[in-house]
C-alpha cells in the first residue's frame, strides 16, 4: 500500500511539472515572408526576328517626269539581327542589321524623245547603331547608320533597251529612325518603328539627250512592326530590397 501511494504521489508531481516546463520553452519562431522583388528587365544580349510594314517614296523624280505614284504605300517584310548592351542602368546601346523585301516599288519616267526609265527597287537594307532609354519593360530608342538599296534599272527607247550611265549608283546611302520596343517575356520583345532612307541623287551622263533633265532622288519612308527572340547574357535581373 505504501508503495502504491508513493507511486501515485510521484505521478501527480510529474503531471504538475510538465506544464511548467512547457511554459518555460521559447515561443514558436514565425518567419516573415520574403519581400516581393520586382524584376529589372535585361536588354543585354543578341537577338533575331522579323518585321512587316509599309514603305512609300519621297521626292523621286526627274524634274517632275515620274509617272508612277510615289505616294502609293508598298508592303514590305524582312528580317533583323542585332545585339544590345544595357548600362548606367537605364540606357541601352546596340547595333542592328536589317533587310526588307519590297512587294513592288517602281519609279518610272517618260522623257521627251521616247525614252522610258524604270527604277525597280526590290529591297532595302541597313546597318545601324541605336541608343535608347528603358523603364520597366519599355525601350524608347533612336537609330541611324548605313543604308543599301537593291535596284534594278532599265532605259528603253521605243521598247528597245538603251545603254545608259549615271553619275551615282544611288544604291548606298544613310538611314535614321526611331521606335518603341516592349519586353513581352524574358526572351521575347515586340517593336514598332519609323525609318527614313536617303540614297542621294543622281543624273544621266549618257545618253546626252537626257542630261538636261536634272537629277533623280531616291528616298523611302517606312513604318514597321517587328518581333524579336532574345538570347539574354545574364538572364533576368532582380531588384534587391
Amino acid at each position: 500500500m505504501k508503495t502504491f501511494l508513493l507511486g501515485t504521489v510521484a505521478l501527480v508531481a510529474l503531471g504538475a511539472t510538465v506544464p511548467a516546463l512547457a511554459a518555460d520553452l521559447d515561443p514558436r519562431i514565425h518567419t516573415k515572408a520574403p519581400a516581393y522583388a520586382a524584376p529589372i528587365y535585361n536588354w543585354t544580349g543578341f537577338y533575331f526576328g522579323g518585321h512587316i510594314g509599309g514603305a512609300f517614296s519621297g521626292n523621286n523624280d526627274f524634274n517632275g517626269l515620274v509617272s508612277s505614284d510615289n505616294n502609293n504605300v508598298q508592303f514590305l517584310g524582312g528580317v533583323q539581327v542585332g545585339a544590345d548592351y544595357q548600362f548606367a542602368p537605364n540606357w541601352v546601346f546596340g547595333i542592328e542589321g536589317q533587310y526588307s523585301w519590297l512587294a513592288s516599288n517602281n519609279s518610272s519616267a517618260i522623257f521627251p524623245g521616247g525614252f522610258a526609265f524604270t527604277n525597280d527597287q526590290r529591297a532595302i537594307a541597313s546597318v545601324t547603331g541605336r541608343i535608347g532609354y528603358t523603364w520597366g519593360p519599355a525601350l524608347l530608342y533612336a537609330k541611324g547608320g548605313y543604308a543599301y538599296a537593291d535596284n534594278r534599272e532599265t532605259l528603253a527607247s521605243a521598247g528597245v533597251p538603251v545603254g545608259f550611265a549615271l553619275d551615282r549608283d544611288h544604291r548606298n546611302g544613310f538611314t535614321v529612325g526611331a521606335g518603341l520596343e516592349y519586353m513581352l517575356a524574358q526572351n521575347w520583345s515586340a517593336k514598332v518603328e519609323y525609318q527614313f532612307y536617303d540614297f542621294d541623287s543622281s543624273r544621266f551622263t549618257t545618253p546626252v539627250a537626257l542630261v538636261p533633265f536634272g537629277s533623280f532622288r531616291n528616298e523611302e519612308h517606312t513604318v514597321k512592326a517587328g518581333l524579336n527572340y532574345r538570347f539574354n547574357w545574364d538572364g533576368p535581373l532582380v531588384a534587391k530590397y
